[in-house]
């Protein structure tokens, strides 16, 4: 991701982490981690990154924490629990993170209330689309008719194309491209769609959705693919300064 945009009036955004384990000296650890092409992008644009790690959810936590926000970032990771769409966790599915999950769909809920606006990035916007009451498919390979490839040993180099919706945002955005390539990384997908979210691009190969936009809110974007591995300037794959200027925006909208 990458912008250049007007350096006064800062949005503050806030960011998911996830946990790991770490070794510090001599020392195993469970940290909070977060690939830092989130925070440049972030910060090339314009805005200050604040980062989420995951907490014990109180009623009051996460309404307090978003106080401070001009916007959120909900980063990818670890399988969302399928537990959360009424399904059982398949063979190829991630042991769940129940604290991330807790946490995340806390402030989601909270940012939707107060009409913050939201980004979501990969497991962001599978996160989204459950939380509306979506589900997901746990393994494309094996439960999605001729997929193509999300998901490749090349990790952050592995690349496919992906369509517009007619009439969605993005297509407005990219007047001039019915189709663009994007750094995939996903073996999950939205399957059945969660409440009042638009379709807003699909995997040209396969017709996975590939981003999603919930109508009548200010702004609440989830896309499946990973623009924080997208290198500044990079004539092959899908400029992402139109979104993450439309984002940061709307961010530094909310209160100037």
């Amino acid at each position: 991701m990458y912008a250049v945009l007007n350096a006064s009036n800062p949005p503050v955004i806030g960011i998911t982490t996830y946990r790991q384990q770490a070794k510090t000296g001599v020392w195993d650890v469970d940290a909070a981690f977060l690939h830092s092409g989130y925070i440049e992008s972030v910060t090339r644009a314009g805005g200050i990154a604040v980062l989420l790690p995951p907490q014990p959810v109180d009623p009051d936590v996460a309404d307090r924490v978003l106080g401070g926000l001009d916007g959120v970032l909900f980063a990818g990771g670890r399988d969302v629990n399928p537990d959360l769409y009424g399904e059982s966790p398949g063979e190829h599915t991630d042991v769940p993170d129940i604290r991330r999950d807790a946490w995340e769909f806390a402030l989601l809920n909270s940012a939707l209330e107060r009409e913050i606006p939201t980004l979501f990035i990969c497991r962001g916007a599978q996160v989204l689309n459950v939380a509306l009451g979506g589900t997901l498919y746990q393994d494309i390979a094996t439960q999605y008719e001729n997929p193509e490839i999300h998901v490749h040993e090349d990790y952050d180099k592995h690349a496919h194309n992906i369509t517009w919706e007619a009439g969605s945002g993005l297509g407005k955005l990219y007047p001039e491209q019915g189709c663009s390539k994007v750094i995939s990384i996903h073996h999950q997908a939205i399957n059945a769609l969660g409440k009042g979210l638009r379709i807003e691009a699909r995997s040209t190969e396969d017709g996975l959705i590939e981003a999603v936009r919930l109508e009548g809110k200010p702004y609440v974007l989830g896309l499946q693919w990973h623009p924080e591995f997208h290198p500044p300037g990079a004539p092959d794959l899908l400029n992402c300064n139109p979104f993450l200027d439309e984002f940061l925006t709307a961010a530094r909208g909310r209160r100037w």
